[in-house]
């Protein structure tokens, strides 16, 4: 991928920069590279060191504002990604697994997981078409709304 048509250039062109990699929260790191793939640990919509919101999708937190925070779980996995290896040798998204806090008898869980999808379409076109899984969970760590975690696929490290 050229310079003008990087990963990195297309997040700034939509008005995004990778954050800082979350710190992790226990014994793990946020992503391993194993032959030509990355996967992330879960991400939590972190910014700035610090949740922004807590609780659960349909009491308290939104199915629109948990979906916001999913594309922010992406973008802090895209980080972590990017600490492996740098976003530009990335050359397909594989699989996107989205958990979400879920209140009883909520199930707008994939509505929710679409934030990251979308996210991933916006910035690698068609290589973002992915395989997927929204999981309603009861509790996520921090008492975070929703977590996403990643795989994609890589070539050589630019």
């Amino acid at each position: 991928m050229s310079a003008e048509s990087s990963w990195k250039a297309r997040l700034e062109r939509l008005g995004l920069a990778l954050p800082e990699v979350v710190a992790p929260l226990a014994a793990y790191v946020p992503a391993v590279r194993t032959g030509n793939l990355v996967y992330t640990s879960g991400q939590l919509p972190m910014q700035g060191g610090a949740l922004v919101g807590t609780g659960k999708v349909g009491a308290g937190v939104t199915p629109e504002e948990a979906n916001a925070m999913a594309r922010l779980c992406a973008l802090n996995a895209l980080a972590a990604v990017d600490s492996v290896t740098g976003l530009d040798s990335v050359t397909r998204v594989v699989k996107v697994v989205g958990f979400v806090a879920s209140a009883p008898g909520f199930n707008g869980q994939p509505a929710v997981v679409n934030g990251a999808s979308e996210l991933l379409g916006e910035v690698f076109g068609d290589a973002g078409a992915h395989a997927r899984s929204a999981v309603g969970v009861s509790e996520l760590p921090l008492d975070a709304p929703v977590e996403v975690e990643l795989i994609v696929e890589v070539g050589q490290p630019q």
